[in-house]
């Protein structure tokens, strides 16, 4: 008894040893059903820190170094349960059936009409009302030679939200000793479906609730965009970046031109649109880097899927305080959502996100988090 009290006590120890990686996990609240949520702690041999929790596979928490290897987190979010069951814009969550918009919540697939939630304006978005970051997944920790690692499984039931198939999701959170956090993402269907996995992090490099995120440097790996209508659908155009505000082949500055009169940029109040990876093959291909010049920290997401969502936070209005208690002002944080294209189920011209039976979908995500020494 004393023996194992003893090897449980020098476990935490070790845990919280600069230098030593692990996972540990406590109790993060329960549902308002009574089910219990975990808080998942993953950290790496340099100190860097990944919370995720199993309610809507949320990540909590990300510290990070800076140029004077100062830890700071660097994600929007909040400090317990509760809050992120209370309404909010997606902070940290994974998100699906299908992330992103489906137009008039409604879409055809074989012969058959399915009609979908609607809860924005009249489109399905982020999976509808009770999506993937609203569901308590199962939660297993593992020690792999990458680092620690966090899988959550969860079984979407056919007709959940309106979608078609019993879809088992698989999804492995990875704090790599290279500062990563490495996103796998599976699925199976037992039923023809559409499906669109992502990650819904807001990120500020110079640390969340300091600042917004205009001083930020973006580039993107994109040629071409998405446009869209005034419901934020796409038109269907791929439109080339050449000689608009979106060019962002070259380091910009996010506010640099972020308010400028260009009718798309009107029509999302910022940046809000899917960039068409260049090159896109299914492989694991640079989608997007970001430098941020006080702190010098840099962020670069690698891919495996054929676009990026990059969203200025454009609807933060000062009415959400976070983790920390800063309120979250607009364009306090940005996302770079790994994905398909929004309404591909309805713009067969896409890259298809239909899942069969026999089939594995299946994409990775890395967030990889460095330092800059220029000023």
């Amino acid at each position: 008894m004393r023996l194992n009290l003893l090897i449980t006590v020098l476990g935490l120890l070790t845990f919280d040893t600069v230098g030593l990686a692990g996972i540990r996990n406590t109790v993060f609240g329960n549902t308002a059903e009574g089910t219990s949520v975990e808080l998942f702690t993953l950290k790496n041999s340099k100190g860097v820190e990944a919370e995720i929790t199993n309610y809507g596979g949320i990540v909590v928490s990300l510290k990070v170094p800076d140029r004077n290897h100062k830890l700071d987190d660097v994600l929007l979010g909040y400090a317990d349960l509760d809050s992120y069951r209370r309404k909010h814009p997606y902070f940290g969550a994974l998100v699906g059936r299908y992330a992103n918009r489906i137009a008039k919540g409604a879409f055809a697939l074989e012969g058959k009409t399915y009609k979908l939630a609607v809860n924005n304006g009249e489109n399905s978005l982020h999976g509808g009302l009770v999506g993937f970051d609203k569901r308590v997944w199962d939660a297993k920790s593992q020690s792999t030679a990458a680092g620690p690692a966090l899988e959550l499984t969860y079984i979407s039931k056919d007709g959940e939200e309106g979608y078609p198939g019993n879809l088992a999701v698989k999804v492995i959170y990875t704090l790599t000793e290279n500062n990563e956090l490495k996103i796998d993402y599976t699925a199976t269907t037992d039923k023809t479906t559409v499906i669109n996995l992502t990650n819904h992090n807001y990120f500020n490099l110079a640390g969340e609730g300091s600042s917004t995120i205009l001083g930020h440097e973006l580039v993107v790996n994109a040629d071409r965009f998405t446009p869209v209508g005034a419901t934020q659908i796409p038109t269907g155009e791929l439109r080339k970046v050449a000689d608009s505000p979106f060019d962002f082949r070259t380091p910009f500055k996010i506010g640099a031109r972020i308010d400028s009169k260009d009718e798309q940029l009107q029509v999302g109040m910022g940046y809000d649109h899917n960039f068409i990876i260049n090159d896109y093959d299914g492989s694991l291909r640079s989608a997007a880097k970001v430098y941020e010049p006080t702190s010098g920290r840099t962020l670069e997401v690698l891919t495996t899927e054929p676009g990026v969502q990059f969203y200025s936070g454009n609807n933060l209005d000062g009415s959400l305080v976070g983790k920390s208690g800063k309120k979250y002002q607009r364009r306090f944080g940005f996302c770079l959502e790994a994905q398909h294209f929004p309404d591909s189920p309805n713009k067969p011209e896409f890259p298809s996100v239909v899942l069969k039976p026999g089939q594995t979908y299946h994409q990775t995500t890395i967030y990889r988090f460095g330092v800059s020494h220029r000023r």
